[in-house]
């Protein structure tokens, strides 16, 4: 059973990566704890629903999609579990993909200004992203997760049977962030997905759960360095700086996460490539890898005028100025800003071709 440890300043939790690892929420429960409440989509709980059985108090089913994180559905779930007799004992569980773990992981951070948390992921990408590290949040009409908070959980479990009914886009959208790891922080990692591609699509056992355990060490390693993302912790924005971009000028019906993120990483990449920083052959590699993990829907009819103008509000601008992260060689990053017009509208440009 691969446990992965995140210690920050203020909390030290474990991920647990193992199948079955869903049926071990009693025992992360605090001793004396109240109300369990799971926060999930119906989907989701008339699927898996059976493993949380007499652990749940109270379920609060979420609507679902990026359209619908917003702060509207948070307060309803919030009114629901006053409703249903929560208080600080309490324990929100959230039981989903990203969205549902940003936003139950959001609702803990601020119901009676904070109460506990167990995130349970059961997209590949919440796996290997979303559920780690304690961010939390809701989106604007202007951008993707620009009302949050940091909150540590007191476990992840990741379970990768689940997998087995992830629909297959949503599958592959979790792929690119396991490229995006393997290009920022393991040539290793970057080889499987390169070398076993058909393994990985099939979802083999074997080489599912490695992509999983070494995306999720990735993870925690960062977060365990640097919890509020104030340096190395950047780095795993490689990707989202245009990709955000892209979800909010499309209104977050067009793509799902993980797209966007692939094509903001074809950006960067070719920014990299651009800057003389990154070698040609590897930057055609990493854009070879990302696409051999497509289809990615079609980005016709979106203005590349309009994606750089979202570039501005993202959560990453600081001080008007946009941060890129650049790959200089696989396993390697540098984060940037000052760019220039040109530059910024070459990234968008190779995004949406």
């Amino acid at each position: 059973m691969p446990v992965f440890p995140v210690t920050t300043a203020n909390a030290a939790y474990p991920v647990i990566v193992e199948r079955g690892a869903i049926a071990r929420v009693r025992e992360h429960l605090p001793p004396k704890h109240g109300k369990v409440f799971v926060i999930t989509e119906e989907f989701i709980w008339s699927l898996y629903g059976g493993a949380l059985e007499g652990i749940a108090s109270e379920t609060i089913f979420l609507p679902g999609g990026e359209a619908n994180k917003r702060l509207s559905a948070l307060e309803a779930a919030a009114e629901r579990m006053v409703d249903c007799g929560a208080d600080r004992t309490s324990v929100v569980v959230p039981f989903g993909g990203g969205i549902v773990n940003d936003m139950g992981g959001f609702l803990a951070a601020i119901f009676m200004r904070g109460i506990p948390v167990i995130q349970i992921p059961t997209t590949l990408l919440a796996q290997v992203d979303a559920a780690v590290g304690g961010k939390t949040g809701v989106n604007l009409t202007r951008g993707k997760n620009l009302i949050g908070s940091f909150h540590q959980p007191l476990a992840v479990l990741v379970d990768p049977a689940v997998l087995a009914t992830l629909p297959d886009r949503e599958y592959r959208a979790g792929l690119f962030e396991v490229i995006k790891c393997g290009v920022i922080a393991s040539p290793a990692l970057f080889a499987v997905m390169r070398d076993r591609r058909e393994a990985v699509l099939a979802r083999e056992p074997e080489v599912l759960d490695r992509i999983i355990a070494e995306s999720v060490q990735i993870k925690a390693e960062v977060v365990s360095a640097d919890e509020r993302e104030t340096g190395v912790r950047k780095i795993l924005n490689f990707g989202h700086t245009v990709g955000h971009a892209i979800e909010a000028v499309t209104g977050y019906t067009q793509f799902l996460h993980g797209e966007a993120v692939a094509l903001g990483m074809r950006g960067a990449t070719e920014l990299a490539r651009l800057r003389g920083e990154l070698r040609a052959d590897v930057a055609a590699e990493i854009i070879q890898v990302i696409t051999s993990y497509g289809p990615l829907p079609s980005t016709a009819g979106i203005a590349a005028s309009d994606v750089y103008r979202r570039l501005r509000s993202d959560k990453k601008t600081m001080q008007g100025d946009v941060h890129f992260v650049l790959p200089l060689r696989i396993g390697a990053t540098e984060v940037v800003s000052g760019l220039t017009h040109n530059q910024m509208m070459a990234a968008v440009m190779e995004a949406l071709l």
